[in-house]
């Protein structure tokens, strides 16, 4: 894998064009690492398996830490050991840190959780940000389950598309009784049916849980298990066996570096274009 990374000196000079000592996005970057192994430690403490995905897990691949443009971390479990999680930090007594989730924040409607600082206003461009009952920086820990290509798309289409029409309802009572009428309609009703047939499943593909999206993510299970470490930002953390078929599945050829244009439209928060390109 490490033949397939980008060389020391390009690694450096990206991080000097993009996130350099002192900036926000890299205060940023090692607020969000700091917090990451703060959740590793819960999941170590009560023996959960979990692992580096999406941008996070291409960072640990190709720069040995954050892609150097990069202002989120995604990590990734099994749906069985995200329940197991979910109890935990439901449970946890912590002035700092809380689990955000469609099971303690109301205006919350994601079906993937948060890792979230208690604390602060993160600056992203979610409309429904000033609605949250907190605000802070976030680790997103997102669940995998046996699925096939179209009813996970099915189901995200359903479920954000009407989802989403609450956004613009300023009267909040309204607001939250629609939510949540969406979401038992949604994932107590249509979800179980979809995932049935998502079931009709013979390459044993495992997708995102229903409502989430991202149906293009193909994941296998030869793929991820036995789960092995690699250096994200000095530390060693849990990624999958087989990282290149892993990253392949979700991006195609992900040793490609993105374009200028590509790298702007994935950065969530404003601030960090100004900073990097000049502009809002």
């Amino acid at each position: 894998m490490k033949a397939n990374c980008l060389t020391d000196k390009e690694n450096m000079e990206l991080r000097n064009k993009f996130c350099p000592e002192g900036s926000k996005l890299r205060e940023s970057q090692m607020e969000l690492f700091k917090m990451l192994l703060v959740l590793a430690d819960i999941c170590k403490e009560h023996k959960i398996q979990w692992w580096l995905s999406s941008g996070t897990l291409l960072g640990a691949a190709r720069h040995q830490g954050f892609i150097p443009w990069d202002d989120d971390v995604d990590i990734v479990m099994m749906k069985e050991d995200y329940k197991r999680l979910e109890k935990v930090l439901m449970e946890m007594q912590s002035d700092e840190y809380v689990l955000q989730s469609l099971k303690t924040d109301v205006e919350y409607i994601n079906v993937f959780a948060k890792f979230r600082r208690k604390t602060g206003q993160d600056l992203s461009i979610d409309r429904r940000r000033n609605f949250y009952r907190w605000n802070g920086v976030f680790v997103d820990i997102f669940t995998i389950e046996k699925n096939n290509y179209t009813v996970t798309r099915l189901s995200k289409v359903i479920y954000h598309n009407t989802q989403h029409l609450t956004s613009y309802i300023q009267i909040k009572w309204l607001r939250r009784l629609l939510i949540r009428f969406i979401q038992i309609l949604c994932l107590g009703i249509i979800n179980p049916i979809l995932k049935v047939v998502g079931l009709i499943n013979p390459k044993d593909e495992y997708h995102y849980v229903l409502g989430l999206g991202w149906a293009k993510s193909t994941f296998f299970l030869k793929d991820i298990f036995p789960l092995k470490t690699a250096k994200f930002e000095g530390v060693d953390l849990p990624v999958p066996n087989n990282m290149d078929a892993y990253l392949t599945n979700v991006y195609g050829d992900w040793r490609k570096l993105p374009t200028e244009e590509q790298i702007r439209k994935s950065i969530h928060n404003p601030l960090y274009i100004k900073e990097i390109f000049g502009e809002e």
